[in-house]
């Protein structure tokens, strides 16, 4: 055999052997990827894939001082944020696979920047929402916890005239703190 040929069947071999080698990669990286759990969310969330409901029960309004919309206006919302930023299957009215129940606790205004002739400058309303949240898929992300937000106004304003504005600034804070909680896991 010349030496030439013999240099040629040494490179084969070599090719050979770095093909087979990156073949085995391939198929081992491709069975370690299959044998993990991944769920994807372009919204932030981070669901389990075998989560496919979700129930809001309706939040009674037990706060001192009561706005007669703001239990139906905030149990809606909540439901509108999980339809519309999770692939969740359906909302139930029973108990799905994420639940949440709770109550407004706090609805209330308040001077804040008082002058020295005791006139206030700013008034602030905030409001207040316990939610006990159960999650049946992954219960180590259960919470009882209440959240609150505010919006300030000039003192020159009527409440009501500024509170629809205010309110669903307010709820959408809550809102998003809640969704952050419950799916994002912050």
């Amino acid at each position: 055999m010349s030496i030439f040929a013999r240099v040629d069947f040494e490179i084969y071999n070599k090719r050979i052997m770095n093909w087979i080698k990156l073949t085995l990669l391939i198929i081992i990286i491709g069975l370690a990827f299959t044998a993990c759990k991944v769920s994807y969310s372009f919204t932030g969330g981070t669901l389990s894939t075998d989560v496919h409901t979700f129930s809001v029960q309706f939040f009674q309004n037990r706060a001192p001082l009561v706005n007669p919309n703001l239990s139906n206006q905030f149990t809606e919302e909540l439901k509108e944020k999980f339809r519309n930023r999770t692939s969740l299957d359906e909302i139930v009215d029973g108990e799905g696979h994420l639940n949440f129940t709770g109550e407004i606790t706090g609805y209330q205004t308040r001077a804040l920047d008082v002058t020295s002739n005791d006139i206030s400058a700013t008034n602030r309303l905030t409001i207040t929402i316990r939610v006990k949240f159960t999650n049946e898929i992954e219960p180590d992300n259960d919470f009882d916890k209440s959240f609150s937000a505010f919006e300030d106004f000039d003192s020159t304003a009527q409440l009501t005239t500024v509170e629809e504005g205010l309110v669903n600034l307010i709820l959408e804070k809550i809102v998003d703190d809640i969704y952050n909680q419950s799916v994002v896991n912050w």
